[in-house]
């Protein structure tokens, strides 16, 4: 049996050339479809659901599954034609994303945003900083990309505590955050977004975090209310590392940007040199399990 494939780029067409039973049939986001698409089973997108429409997938009569080449799925929940799978490619950014999560951590309590401020201006002034070493940190999420980042930072001797949906060895539930937050010197946020965890990180779950703690947000924007955090920081009571905000894209005039003890980015974490081709290694497993008859390891389940 074959499985047509629908590809939008050539790095696309080249990893799934080398699946056996699949023919990749290459497709131009904003162009008529290729007459193959009659035939496709699996659509690899590379453009916001939104921007679909009905014509779109009408033009699409056999898919049966279409494989993201991004970890989160939180655009396409509630967008899918009726019928339709979705897999996410969870494995291919976890690396990378924890490696910005330790960046900034080094950054901020090894003070190299000051060290290089000093250095601009040729001054030669010794200081003793903070250390990454020994801090305690809460990873909520215990995902790949929560699994990533504690093999990441334990070797910072580190001491790391996982949160998930449910307890199981090795990993606290969710519901016992509030009496976990008072314990650690940092929260990093590793979690998909989902009904559950918008918003998750508000007032509450804030002033929970002892005074000189550090928010990291590799998440999702909305997981944290952004009006909450800006209070605490205007105190300066915490300090946070962002990859993704609320709004997003930050507008210019948007109090985030010189709120204090903040570090920004935007959305890059895991917008690291072969990406493209580790997401298309992960889409590829993904897709290879479906020819072989079985389903993917990363379909999504309801909200994730």
């Amino acid at each position: 049996m074959t499985v047509t494939v629908l590809v939008p780029d050539e790095d696309g067409m080249i990893a799934l050339s080398e699946v056996a039973g699949v023919r990749p049939v290459r497709y131009q986001w904003g162009e008529p479809l290729p007459p193959q698409a009659r035939e496709a089973e699996v659509l690899i997108p590379k453009f916001h659901p939104a921007e679909t429409t009905d014509e779109f997938f009408e033009g699409l009569p056999r898919l049966k599954l279409i494989q993201l080449l991004s970890a989160g799925a939180e655009d396409w929940i509630g967008d899918l034609p009726d019928g339709v799978l979705l897999s996410t490619c969870r494995g291919a950014h976890g690396g990378s994303t924890a490696e910005w999560v330790v960046g900034v951590l080094l950054l901020m309590y090894r003070e190299l945003r000051e060290f290089t401020a000093l250095q601009e201006n040729r001054q030669w002034a010794r200081r003793t900083t903070d250390t990454l070493q020994g801090k305690r940190v809460l990873i909520v999420g215990a995902g790949d990309l929560g699994r990533q980042l504690r093999g990441r930072l334990e070797p910072f001797d580190t001491r790391v505590t996982m949160v998930g949906i449910s307890a199981r060895e090795g990993v606290h539930a969710v519901e016992e955050l509030p009496q976990l937050l008072g314990e650690h010197d940092v929260v990093a946020l590793m979690v998909p977004l989902t009904s559950k965890t918008r918003g998750m990180v508000d007032a509450a779950f804030l002033a929970e975090m002892p005074d000189g703690a550090i928010l990291v947000n590799a998440a999702r924007g909305p997981v944290v209310n952004t009006g909450a955090l800006l209070a605490e920081l205007e105190r300066g009571r915490l300090r946070a590392a962002l990859d993704v905000t609320d709004p997003e894209p930050l507008p210019s005039d948007h109090p985030l940007w010189t709120a204090q003890g903040v570090v920004l980015t935007p959305h890059v974490a895991g917008a690291a040199r072969g990406v493209q081709r580790r997401s298309y290694a992960v889409a590829a497993a993904e897709i290879e399990r479906w020819v072989n008859g079985e389903l993917p390891d990363n379909l999504v389940h309801g909200e994730y």
